[in-house]
């Protein structure tokens, strides 16, 4: 995620303002791979075992970037000169990472903001509704079954938002009314913010990856 707030206990905590770094031209490469690697803790509360597969996509794409970023640090302060320096060498192994990375944010942010946006949807339809929009078109069938089948396994709505407030919490715990008003007063506020934030970036993302510098077919 980008800005995780202290009441995000499972997650990386990232400082505040890196929400409001991250929206702006140029992506700081630094700063959106530690916001990237907070997303996939977000999947291992989804469920490590069914997510298995997008766990494995995004660590492989983040260490291609990150690689990159090592090799040329000064060339790839953001992410849009990492991007038109990898090119001018030939290669295109970051350059591909982060495209892919980008759709996987893509898709997580419209299943976020679904869920926001729909109180009574439960996870598997709003990461459904999402990997619709996104994922699925591009992915051939058989990935297309593995990613349908995990969307089947996701926890209760109230499952993950009170383990967002709580890594602790499991479900059927008895005396949840103090989480659920930590989740309705803060949980909630944050997460819409930082939904706004990836927003932004995934905009930024994809107006720069279909501009004719950053392409290499």
């Amino acid at each position: 995620m980008i800005s995780i707030p202290s009441t995000f206990n499972c997650l990386r905590v990232n400082p505040p303002e890196l929400l409001k770094q991250l929206g702006t031209i140029p992506i700081n490469t630094e700063e959106f791979l530690r916001a990237a690697e907070s997303l996939v803790t977000l999947f291992y509360i989804l469920g490590s075992i069914k997510f298995k597969a997008v766990i494995e996509d995004l660590n492989k794409n983040i260490t291609k970037i990150k690689t990159r970023m090592l090799a040329a640090p000064t060339e790839s302060q953001s992410l849009q000169d990492l991007v038109l320096s990898e090119l001018k060498t030939g290669k295109h192994t970051a350059t591909e990472g982060l495209l892919w990375l980008g759709r996987s944010l893509d898709f997580t942010v419209q299943s976020l903001r679904h869920n926001l946006d729909n109180p009574s949807a439960d996870l598997s339809e709003s990461f459904t509704t999402g990997y619709k929009a996104t994922l699925s078109s591009l992915h051939p069938f058989y990935v297309r079954g593995v990613f349908n089948m995990a969307m089947g396994y996701c926890p209760k709505r109230a499952t993950f938002y009170r383990q967002l407030a709580d890594k602790n919490y499991v479900e059927g715990q008895k005396d949840v009314a103090a989480l659920d008003a930590e989740v309705n007063a803060e949980v909630m506020p944050a997460l819409t913010n930082e939904v706004i934030a990836l927003e932004r970036v995934v905009k930024i993302l994809k107006t720069f990856q279909a501009s004719k510098e950053a392409q290499w077919k």
